[in-house]
């Protein structure tokens, strides 16, 4: 077959430089401890991780952080400072078929007296079984096991697995620390854009790094793009930036850690009557792609468990909310819900309602099932009016004050029981005014009918 005019000559297909086809982020990777940014707790110079890795004594290990954190850079240093073979799969590819096959690889490198740092990301996707079959590799020493997760241990991984793991908590890395590493890439010539001449400002830098949220990956993706919009000496521009920033989103895990932490942080500051930090919060879950249904549904159950009765137009609000949200769906709903979330938090407060209702269902399980005293039973029939069914019952309509004081609703064997426990805000101090005097008055009451 005839050669292309065009093709390159085989020798020099061999001679292309493979590194310039990688991306950035992965081309600038840290190669020492000292290069990486951000973790400062965790590898901070003296601490224990730092002194292990350092030794070259690691041990099997669980990085929980976020994306773009250096999850993958700190077990590639592992495998570097441990002298070790650096093997990689990542769960959402990799069956127990190549698992095994890995593992048994690792195994005769371990009877050549070599070690082997497996490193599996997302580990949180393997299920029970295909994390079991790294415990006796793990436990034999076979493998240094360095496990990558965005979502909690706790939850997601097998107790077996934890129990043979120490688990590391790595942060976000912070818009200054990214932005020093941008600047490193920068100025490297030999793995970088140094050779590229680019010309962009410390402030267009920050913004970058603001805009990875984070992830140190996606803000050398950021700068690589840029690089490739104004070419070699180019200068990166407001305008540029503009284009190569217009549609990133924020870090927001429907149904994982985040997204459970921020809907935490919501009803945390709604409760405790903040409503500039619940209104922030409730923004960013919308910004970040949650179902306004979802909240919708959050912010009425907060009406409920936490405004209570110390204001219940609050809970008529929530359902008048969530149904323009129905009717008008985003953006124009969003707001009815933003203006709910305000109004939450800085309403008056009470979960008496609350407390009382579960008192209440202690009592039913403790008590179990309790006969209804004859004086409140009805009695329809002639049979139950000869049994006693409503003897002695006190109409309450035609006692003075509208209330028979000396009457009792509770089970005989019971006795008078206080569940709800109005506080002294909102509606609810009314309440307590009221409830508070009558039930001195029973009590006196009680107290005259006993010694009669």
């Amino acid at each position: 077959m005839a050669k292309s005019r065009n093709a390159l000559p085989e020798g020099d297909l061999l001679s292309v430089d493979r590194d310039a086809l990688r991306p950035l982020a992965e081309r600038v990777r840290p190669r020492t401890l000292d290069e990486m940014v951000g973790q400062r707790r965790l590898l901070a110079p003296g601490s224990a991780l730092r002194r292990s890795v350092e030794s070259g004594h690691v041990h099997s290990m669980i990085l929980w952080g976020p994306p773009g954190c250096g999850k993958t850079t700190l077990a590639l240093l592992l495998a570097k400072y441990a002298n070790a073979e650096f093997r990689a799969i990542s769960a959402v590819l990799a069956g127990l078929p190549e698992v095994r096959q890995v593992l048994a690889e690792a195994g005769h490198r371990f009877a050549e007296g070599r070690r082997t740092v497996l490193f599996v990301d997302e580990v949180h996707r393997f299920n029970k079984a295909q994390q079991d079959a790294f415990l006796p590799h793990i436990e034999r020493g076979t493998i240094l096991f360095v496990g990558a997760t965005t979502e909690n241990p706790s939850f997601e991984l097998n107790s077996a697995l934890l129990s043979r793991c120490r688990v590391h908590v790595m942060e976000a890395v912070s818009a200054d620390d990214i932005a020093i590493t941008l600047k490193r890439a920068l100025d490297d010539a030999e793995h970088g854009l140094g050779e590229r001449g680019l010309q962009v400002t410390d402030e267009l830098l920050a913004l970058i790094a603001r805009a990875a949220d984070g992830d140190v990956r996606r803000g050398l993706t950021f700068l690589e793009i840029a690089s490739d919009l104004v070419g070699e000496g180019g200068t990166v521009t407001e305008a540029v930036l503009e284009q190569v920033l217009a549609d990133r989103t924020r870090r927001f895990d429907k149904g994982g850690d985040q997204f459970y932490d921020q809907i935490s942080a919501l009803h945390k500051s709604v409760r405790s009557t903040n409503p500039d930090a619940a209104l922030y919060w409730f923004t960013r879950m919308l910004d970040g792609g949650c179902d306004p249904g979802y909240l919708a549904r959050r912010l009425t159950r907060m009406a409920v468990e936490d405004v209570g009765l110390a204001d219940p137009r609050a809970w008529q609000m929530a359902i008048e909310a969530w149904d323009t949200y129905d009717r008008l769906g985003s953006p124009e709903g969003d707001l009815a819900l933003a203006q709910l979330t305000i109004y939450l938090a800085s309403t008056a407060k009470s979960n008496a309602g609350y407390v009382a209702f579960n008192a209440a269902k202690a009592d039913v399980h403790e008590y179990g099932t309790q006969e209804v005293p004859l004086h409140i039973r009805n009695a329809p029939t002639k049979l139950m009016k000869q049994l006693g069914y409503g003897k002695g019952y006190q109409y309450d309509h035609d006692a003075e004050g509208g209330i028979a004081l000396d009457q009792t609703g509770f089970p005989d064997t019971m006795g008078e029981r206080v569940y709800y426990q109005p506080v002294e805000r909102g509606l609810e101090i009314k309440l307590k005014a009221k409830l508070d005097a009558l039930r001195a008055a029973r009590e006196r009451a009680r107290e005259g009918k006993a010694s009669d």
